[in-house]
């Protein structure tokens, strides 16, 4: 088997192609939640705490200066702000994969705990309670 046949094999199965789908959807809701927490939560948790943007909060470890050669050396700073964006970010990244989880797990537990119709019973029991109802009748 070559190589190129051995690859399409592999790329062609089920779960790589799945993989592939859940990468692509996985990104583009990074970005949605990305969008969310800072155009949308951080403002106004921001507003709350008087005002300060926290993207932008940093603890500035160097100030900025001039070296010798007259070229500026930027500052060393610790990015807070962005750090507590990306927490946030994760939180409901994570909180949304629980409650998908969640639902696909009581979709599951249900489909599972549907009770069967029971089978039908053998001709021989329909028979004998035939016989049954009709001794009854008389």
């Amino acid at each position: 088997m070559g190589m190129m046949s051995e690859y399409r094999e592999f790329a062609m199965r089920g779960n790589v192609v799945d993989l592939a789908v859940g990468v692509v959807i996985g990104a583009a809701f990074g970005r949605i939640v990305t969008a969310l927490v800072d155009g949308l939560i951080m403002p106004p948790l921001g507003l709350l705490i008087g005002g300060i943007d926290l993207s932008e909060r940093v603890v500035t470890l160097r100030e900025a200066t001039v070296d010798a050669a007259g070229e500026e050396v930027p500052a060393v700073v610790l990015a807070i702000g962005e750090f507590l964006n990306t927490l946030l970010q994760f939180a409901i990244i994570a909180f949304a994969i629980f409650l998908m989880v969640r639902l696909i797990n009581r979709l599951h537990r249900r489909r599972e705990a549907a009770p069967e119709a029971p089978a039908a019973p053998p001709e021989d029991v329909l028979l004998l309670r035939e016989i049954r109802d009709e001794l009854r009748k008389r």
